[in-house]
């Protein structure tokens, strides 16, 4: 039975947005998501007046499912992930009784199946919560480290196979994704952990329709799988295509452990064996001592004030207060509703961004060592100097990445698909055909998922195996993938802050983020894409409470991304042809990211008369192929 409501979901999710068409047009005077006011506690900055309006109605909703150009609205609850099985394995949990911690770990699991490439048990991540009960955010780190016996040395350009090294198992980092999970459940869940895996091992055992990205992505990793998976994702010797079902029995019988024996058989247990063995096989540096010292760590999110909203997101080791330096920055222009995305509004952002994108190297510090200015980062003073700097005739110069070394460029970095936007002939691609490491695969790695409840607790999280099937060391007998979280690090000049080090959390750009008002969240947002993650989600923020976009409409609008590497202003190829010349002719080196810069998902809440949840939207990326539904 189950089975078949999974495939009748999905049947119909693909249906709507089928018809749909591939991307939406966006309206500036869009209704705002949500409409109640902001807590001043734990905010940096001034809060700014904001009007109250009238609560909603006590109606009964009908659920619905999102297109690329409006909203899922429900009454009970919302989930929005990058693969609709996902999302339904997680309305299923919160239709059954369970909350929204409970359904996000069903998601989660279910997602490293559905979408084996981004994330699963062998990953890592950053979630943000909101408890209802507390009625308080707070920032579940995953505690992934680099193994104790890690040796820098092999990662530095003089060491024989130094670019090899940086990409397979000498870069797998501890695991933290399935410590998390039972951390969620622990902690606030109500289900049974082992109700929690059913949809997840189902769809592991009697398999699902490859969509087109991941077979994509089977296709383009094809030569650096060992010769076991290639028997899981391969037919008949060849990848596997779109359409095609993928079974994986041997990840079906380790999320069967896992539910049966908890996060125990991944540290200590059978799966951390079989993981300590295939590192040491490939010549890695974790080990099964590495896994039995992972532990989680709750911490106090970090948040400032925008417009009278408060904008919660993770606290370091995360940079995710990059995001919020952005945001609060352009805070201090007044934009009206038709400036959205003009080439005046647009050149505003590169221009913040590239100060912000100095700040983050100047100031960034590894908080075993250090502390963040955070208070200084995130103050109006700082802001408003930052903003009276922006030359809004003409574009300055992009500050290199200082003297780190360039990031590493991990096989694959992308793919080759049919009907993707086509460029003006005027405009640059942002990477040339054939060539490994541009930026265009930027939105195509790791995942977002957001989940919501009827009592009004929201789970907002980003996980990750790194680079795309991480280091590509898969344990035989587990369909584990394990990560490559040491690939992102940057190995020049020895000793920096972005450097590896043996017993230590690298610093990381992930950014699940919680928006309240009057103390209660209203929106749960984020999503992947490696370096662009604290560019892209400022922008939706601002879709949302600046600009008065419903959430699908903020999630689709068309982004751009400062980028280093090369020096250029990344546009998609959705934003209008004049706009683009319009920031070429400001001095930017405008280049097309025709893929698209992330794969977000978000969601909002509406409170009724008595204060509690109302009403429910989702809205799911249209660059990926994900949904967001409720009940």
């Amino acid at each position: 039975m189950r089975k078949i409501l999974f495939i009748a979901f999905v049947v119909s999710v693909v249906a709507v947005l089928s018809s749909c068409g591939a991307r939406s047009s966006v309206s500036d005077g869009a209704p705002r998501a949500a409409e109640e006011s902001v807590s001043e506690e734990a905010t940096v900055g001034e809060e700014t007046e904001a009007e109250i309006p009238t609560p909603v109605a006590n109606v009964e909703i009908e659920p619905t499912q999102n297109t690329v150009s409006t909203p899922a609205v429900a009454g009970s609850g919302m989930v929005s992930s990058a693969n609709p099985y996902a999302t339904r394995a997680g309305v299923e949990i919160l239709e059954e009784g369970g909350n929204a911690f409970d359904a996000s770990v069903a998601v989660a699991a279910a997602l490293g199946v559905t979408e084996p490439m981004m994330s699963g048990i062998g990953g890592y991540g950053a979630i943000v919560v909101y408890d209802a009960e507390e009625g308080r955010t707070r920032f579940l780190n995953t505690g992934y480290r680099t193994p104790a016996a890690l040796d820098p040395e092999v990662f530095r350009p003089t060491a024989p196979n130094f670019a090899e090294n940086r990409c397979g198992a000498k870069s797998v980092a501890t695991p933290g994704n399935v410590r998390a999970w039972e951390a969620l459940s622990e902690e606030y869940g109500e289900m049974e952990w082992r109700h929690l895996f059913e949809p997840a091992v189902e769809l592991a055992g009697d398999g699902f329709p490859v969509d087109g990205i991941t077979a994509s992505w089977i296709e383009a990793s094809w030569s650096v799988f060992p010769e076991h998976a290639r028997k899981i994702y391969g037919n008949g010797g060849s990848p596997m295509e779109e359409g095609e079902t993928l079974v994986q029995e041997d990840l079906r019988r380790s999320l069967s452990l896992i539910a049966e024996g908890g996060a125990e058989v991944v540290y200590e247990g059978e799966l951390g064996e079989a993981i300590d063995a295939a590192v040491r096989e490939n010549n890695g540096f974790l080990t099964l001592d590495d896994l039995r010292h992972n532990r989680v760590r709750w911490q106090d999110t970090v948040s400032i004030d925008h417009r009278g909203y408060e904008v919660a997101t993770a606290s370091p080791p995360a940079t995710s207060w990059g995001a919020l330096l952005r945001l609060g920055t352009m805070g201090q222009f007044d934009f009206e509703a038709s400036d959205h995305n003009s080439a005046a509004y647009l050149h505003a952002f590169a221009e913040v961004g590239k100060q912000a994108g100095q700040a983050t190297r100047d100031y960034v510090a590894d908080p075993e060592i250090a502390t963040t200015p955070l208070d200084y980062l995130l103050s109006e003073d700082l802001w408003a100097d930052i903003a009276s700097k922006v030359n809004p005739s003409q574009a300055s110069p992009t500050t290199p990445f200082g003297t780190f070394g360039a990031p590493t460029r991990c096989v694959p970095q992308s793919y080759t698909s049919p009907g993707l936007p086509v460029a003006s002939p005027s405009d640059t691609p942002a990477s040339a055909p054939g060539e490994q490491g541009g930026p265009s695969a930027g939105g195509q790695h790791t995942t977002h998922f957001v989940v919501a409840d009827g009592e009004g607790n929201v789970v907002s999280a980003t996980q990750s195996l790194g680079n795309i099937f991480g280091s590509k060391v898969m344990p035989e007998g587990t369909g584990i993938w394990l990560n490559d979280a040491l690939a992102w690090s940057r190995f020049e000049p020895a000793g920096n802050v972005f450097d590896v080090f043996p017993s230590r959390q690298s610093l990381y750009a992930l950014c699940p983020t919680i928006v309240l008002r009057d103390g209660r969240p209203v929106v749960a947002i984020g999503t992947p894409g490696g370096r662009t993650i604290i560019q892209t989600t400022p922008q939706m923020l601002m879709n949302l409470i600046d600009f008065d976009m419903d959430i699908q409409q903020a999630i689709a609008a068309p982004r751009v991304s400062t980028t280093t590497n090369p020096n250029a202003l990344l546009v998609e190829a959705s934003l209008p042809q004049s706009v683009r010349g319009e920031l070429a002719a400001l001095g930017h080196n405008v280049r097309i990211d025709e893929r698209g810069l992330g794969n977000a998902h978000g969601l909002t809440i509406e409170y009724g008369s008595d204060g509690k949840p109302l009403r429910f939207t989702g809205g799911s990326d249209p660059r990926g192929v994900g949904a967001a539904a409720g009940y």
